[in-house]
């Protein structure tokens, strides 16, 4: 048997990363991979590349038996679940770049892969250039692996920087994203988050075989940030980024959210600047190893794509270890978490709710506090992102129990009550 495959490709897509991949395969002749037809939606438009080379049919692509693998990199959802599911069901590896299809299909994705026995690999879904999924897959035992705290979203971490460097609103740093091609014109599935967790769906279940559909995690983006909240910010000598976390507590279930965060000025995250995105991960023995790359982009998404294809000629396959191999983690949402909220009126902020409130200050027009809070409260509730509310979580904001009860019994012996 050759293990050495030789790869005839049908690619569904030539926008930004098909057109990527067309240039950057053209350029690595050493991978005996060849694209032999690219599938397309409007065969007038003018592009670099033979016309021979484009259909609009579908079938031309997923019913050619010298056809051996799909690389699908649309913008549409159905469209691409469509034509991952029956590319594996007509016997054909798939490379996927589409992290919405992925993350809202990933058990049905997984039962097609282990009943079909072809590879679905989707490097270029997680955050482009950086090889986050395949180490996680290969590298790291669940077992060892006690957090990744990752900036995988290169448009909120272009305006997040954009606000601190240059000090622009957050609507002026988002019409730059967009002017530069970092946003879309509807910028909502980057900054509400939505992007973010769908990667985060992704990588929970290669760190810790942890399936959950996307909207089941909790989530938010930058869209409350505003000038005030990075005033704060500089004072306390942090940055605000978007961060994608999962943590391993210490009943060995996993805290996972997508949450804008302050991170120190001379922490690894804080280095991430721009569309560049960045992942830290901590281990048992590795302790902290920092991936970084850009997270979007033409070629950066095409490299990707060309590190599945390469591996695809070994027959290279997701093994999912940590979700059919181990004892696979569970999410929780039992634990705490140190947070920044500032607010225009106190009295949508449900003080009650607080286990403890550090800090307080009322008296300039935009308010704020900082205090210690249920995880489950956030994730049950929505008052925290309503009424102009933001929050921003604390570095090191996981804090479980036994920290909880002693931070309680300070702040009692400080009033006096014990």
């Amino acid at each position: 048997m050759d293990t050495h495959k030789k790869l005839t490709i049908g690619l569904f897509g030539f926008g930004v990363v098909g057109e990527g991949l067309y240039k950057v395969l053209l350029q690595t002749p050493s991978l005996k991979a060849t694209i032999k037809k690219v599938c397309i939606k409007d065969a007038g438009k003018k592009r670099e590349a033979p016309a021979s080379l484009f259909t609009t049919d579908k079938w031309e692509l997923l019913n050619d038996p010298e056809i051996n693998v799909i690389v699908e990199v649309i913008n549409e959802t159905d469209a691409a679940l469509e034509i991952v599911t029956t590319a594996l069901k007509n016997g054909k590896d798939v490379v996927s770049a589409s992290k919405k299809m992925l993350a809202e299909n990933l058990e049905l994705l997984l039962h097609l892969q282990k009943e079909t026995g072809r590879s679905l690999l989707y490097e270029a879904a997680a955050c482009a250039s950086i090889p986050v999924i395949r180490n996680l897959e290969e590298y790291y035992d669940n077992d060892l692996l006690h957090s990744l705290r990752g900036i995988v979203n290169g448009s909120t971490n272009f305006i997040l920087t954009k606000m601190f460097e240059e000090n622009l609103g957050f609507k002026e740093a988002l019409l730059l994203a967009q002017q530069l091609g970092f946003a879309e014109s509807d910028p909502k599935l980057d900054v509400e988050g939505i992007d973010a967790v769908n990667k985060m769906s992704l990588l929970l279940m290669h760190a810790y075989g942890i399936l959950k559909h996307p909207s089941q995690i909790a989530f938010t983006g930058i869209q409350q940030i505003n000038a005030s909240d990075a005033a704060v910010a500089k004072e306390k000598r942090f940055d605000i980024k978007l961060v994608a976390q999962a943590k391993k507590l210490l009943n060995g279930k996993v805290a996972g959210f997508v949450m804008p965060q302050f991170v120190r000025q001379d922490g690894h995250l804080s280095f991430v600047k721009n569309e560049y995105n960045g992942v830290v991960l901590e281990s048992s023995f590795a302790d902290k190893q920092f991936f970084y790359g850009k997270g979007a982009g033409s070629f950066p998404t095409a490299s990707a794509v060309l590190s599945d294809l390469s591996a695809l000629r070994y027959q290279y396959q997701y093994e999912y270890k940590k979700r059919f191999h181990h004892q696979a983690a569970e999410l929780s949402n039992d634990f705490y978490v140190r947070a920044y909220i500032s607010f225009d009126d106190w009295s949508y902020i449900p003080r009650d709710k607080f286990m403890a409130i550090e800090e307080w200050h009322a008296e300039a027009e935009r308010k704020y506090l900082v205090g210690i809070v249920h995880f489950s409260e956030l994730r049950e509730n929505s008052w925290w992102k309503e009424n102009n509310t933001s929050l921003i979580l604390y570095p090191e904001a996981i804090i479980e129990d036994l920290e909880v009860r002693k931070i309680k019994k300070l702040s009692l012996e400080l009033a006096g009550l014990i």
